[in-house]
């Protein structure tokens, strides 16, 4: 044991003295392995804290949620003229489906709509994402608090002028006051604001709550009528665990057919959108993407891998002299081997190390400059460390196995 620690240290030494004594040479030849580890390990560090954002916001929301509406989340085989003539979902249908249907945590009703301007005072907020929902959704989004509340089911039904407001839209309009029990402006009416919600941050779609604001869905449902085509409808619904989801969307879909009266052979007019569908896309973007990481940092890493084994084919003619003196006082072949190849390996990893440098600074200044964290985590740094060392390896094996067969007497007279 104590022999193999001497010859690492020796290993580390002549690593060393090849960067100190052949600089420029040295380090073209660590390029490579520098580029591929920072590639991959760039890639695989945005991806990872990307999947890790995706999954805090969308944290609230149940797998199994499943939005009813006219529009389908993803690709379809019904044309596009076919679609466009789908009515929007009602409100009629959700009191419906909400004494209907069997299996359900929650069921809710919300409406898409543009967005607008809110005042307090003389302080105004542009571009405010507003979300008309029934008094369900909370529990449905599973939405957080700074303070306050939701509006209940008696202000939601009667389309109380109650809002929930984003932090955001919180700090601008209010700064260091108490939003709460205050009247801001919104469609011309006073609304009261009961609740504040939790500060986020932005969402990965660039959406964010925090500058959002919730009111009654009764409310534009009042102003703007039930059949306004500009608005978009949607029913949610929240099954209870463990349901059988196959047989939970061909309840909704039996119970909506008939209270339509859809005939038997006609297709569906509403799609039944599965989150996990959505999150099946994500994941599979995700997966892509770090398949083109591998791809592109592996050429990256084959180029590195020839340059260690140029360094070290280098080295083994440099030292020859020096390896037939260590064979004559009874080195075996397994020590040169052994002393070549952890020699390699150390020089792979000093590139590596280099690149993982690189990703982590260029992390904290993204970090730093962005609405968003990048994360360098400890399994990408130990996975470019592995993969600088199994580079190292494979490309140090040949040099290595060439110098300890090398024969002392040849080796002694050809390197004086």
């Amino acid at each position: 044991m104590l022999l193999y620690l001497r010859l690492l240290k020796e290993s580390f030494a002549f690593a060393l003295n090849a960067l100190r004594n052949n600089k420029l040479r040295t380090l073209l030849s660590l390029l490579g392995v520098t580029i591929g580890i920072f590639s991959i390990i760039a890639v695989l560090a945005a991806v990872d804290s990307l999947d890790r954002k995706i999954t805090q916001d969308l944290s609230g929301l149940d797998k199994n949620t499943i939005y009813l509406m006219k529009f389908s989340f993803g690709p379809t085989d019904i044309p596009n003229w076919k679609r466009e003539q789908f009515p929007n979902v009602k409100y009629d249908e959700y009191i419906y489906l909400k004494g209907a249907m069997t299996n359900t945590a929650e069921l809710g009703y919300q409406i898409f709509t543009k967005t607008e301007t809110i005042k307090y005072d003389s302080k105004i907020v542009s571009d405010v994402n507003i979300v008309p929902v029934s008094h369900e959704f909370i529990d449905i989004q599973g939405l957080e608090f700074e303070k306050g509340r939701f509006y209940n089911e008696s202000e939601a039904n009667s389309a109380a002028r109650v809002i929930v407001i984003g932090n955001e839209i919180a700090t601008t309009l209010f700064e260091d006051s108490d939003p709460i029990g205050k009247d801001v402006r919104l469609y011309g009416q006073r609304f009261t604001v009961i609740g504040v919600l939790k500060k986020k941050g932005a969402g990965i779609f660039g959406d964010s709550n925090d500058s959002a604001v919730f009111i009654p869905v009764n409310f534009i449902r009042q102003k703007f009528g039930d059949n306004n085509t500009s608005l978009t409808n949607v029913i949610i619904f929240k099954p209870v665990d463990g349901v059988d989801m196959e047989e939970y969307k061909a309840e909704i879909s039996q119970k909506l057919r008939a209270y339509r009266g859809v005939k038997a052979g006609e297709i569906d007019n509403f799609f039944i959108n599965v989150f996990s569908g959505f999150t099946d896309f994500i994941d599979g973007i995700i997966g892509s993407m770090k398949l083109g990481g591998w791809v592109i940092s592996g050429f990256s890493l084959l180029v590195g891998g020839f340059g260690i084994a140029n360094i070290m084919f280098v080295s083994v003619k440099e030292r020859t002299h020096l390896i037939g003196i260590q064979k004559s006082l009874g080195a075996k072949n397994r020590f040169i081997l052994f002393q070549f190849l952890f020699e390699a390996i150390i020089l792979s990893v000093i590139g590596g190390l280099i690149g993982l440098l690189m990703v982590w600074g260029i992390a904290v200044g993204l970090s730093k400059a962005l609405d968003f964290e990048f994360v360098l985590g400890l399994d990408n740094i130990l996975l470019g460390a592995g993969l600088a060392g199994i580079i190292g390896l494979i490309s140090g094996i040949l040099p290595a196995i060439s110098a300890s067969r090398l024969d002392p007497v040849e080796a002694i007279r050809t390197g004086m």
